[in-house]
C-alpha cells in the first residue's frame, strides 16, 4: 500500500512540478473563467507535421512559426462555438500578434473559401488569415476530435496546452499564460 501511495505523490509532485515554466510562472494558477478548461500538459508534444494551405494555395507547415508562440486554432463555417469564439481570437491577434507571438486559425474539413470569408465578414474578423486544412491531414496528425479546438505551440513548435470548445481568448487569463509563454527563456 505505502508503494502505491508513494508512487501515487511522486506523480502528483511531477504533475505539479511541470506545469511551472523555469522563470516560476505557475500556468495552472492563471487559469481563470472558460480557461480552467485549458487542458496544460505536463511534458510537451510534438505538433503535427502536415501541410495545410492559404486563401491562395500556397502550402505553409507550423514549422514556420518556430521561435514564436502560437496560438493554433482549428474551426469550421458551420461550427456555432467556433463563431462564438473567433472575435475574440481576432481581438488576441491585434492585441498581442506580432515577433514573438501568433493566432493561427486553421479551417479544418470541408469549408469553401466563400463561406469562410463569409464567416469572417459576419463576425468582423479582420487580422487573422485565412488558412485551411481541407482533408483534414494536420487535425488527424494532431488529434483533433470535435471543433473547436485550440492548441498552445511554444517557441519550439511544441504543444505545452490544449481546449477543446470554445474560450474566451482575449480575457485576462488568457492573455496572461499566453504572455508568459511568450516571456519564458528562449534559448533559439
Amino acid at each position: 500500500m505505502s508503494f502505491i501511495r508513494s508512487a501515487l505523490l511522486y506523480t502528483a509532485l511531477v504533475l505539479g512540478a511541470n506545469t511551472a515554466l523555469a522563470d516560476g510562472t505557475d500556468l495552472e494558477a492563471l487559469r481563470d473563467g472558460s480557461l480552467k478548461k485549458l487542458n496544460i500538459h505536463s511534458e510537451t508534444r510534438a505538433a503535427g507535421t502536415a501541410v495545410f494551405t492559404d486563401a491562395e494555395g500556397g502550402e505553409h507547415t507550423l514549422a514556420e512559426y518556430q521561435g514564436q508562440v502560437v496560438l493554433l486554432n482549428f474551426w469550421a463555417t458551420w461550427c456555432a462555438p467556433c463563431r462564438k469564439e473567433m472575435p475574440g481570437l481576432n481581438a488576441l491577434q491585434v492585441e498581442m500578434g506580432g515577433e514573438d507571438f501568433q493566432v493561427v486559425p486553421i479551417a479544418t474539413g470541408r469549408n469553401k473559401l466563400p463561406a469562410i470569408r463569409r464567416f469572417f465578414d459576419d463576425v468582423d474578423v479582420t487580422d487573422l488569415p485565412i488558412l485551411l486544412d481541407p482533408k483534414q491531414a494536420l487535425a488527424r496528425d494532431m488529434a483533433v476530435l470535435g471543433l473547436p479546438v485550440t492548441v498552445i505551440l511554444d517557441r519550439d513548435g511544441r504543444e505545452v496546452a490544449r481546449l477543446t470548445g470554445d474560450a474566451e481568448w482575449d480575457s485576462d487569463s488568457a492573455k496572461a499564460i499566453l504572455q508568459a509563454l511568450i516571456d519564458a527563456p528562449y534559448e533559439g
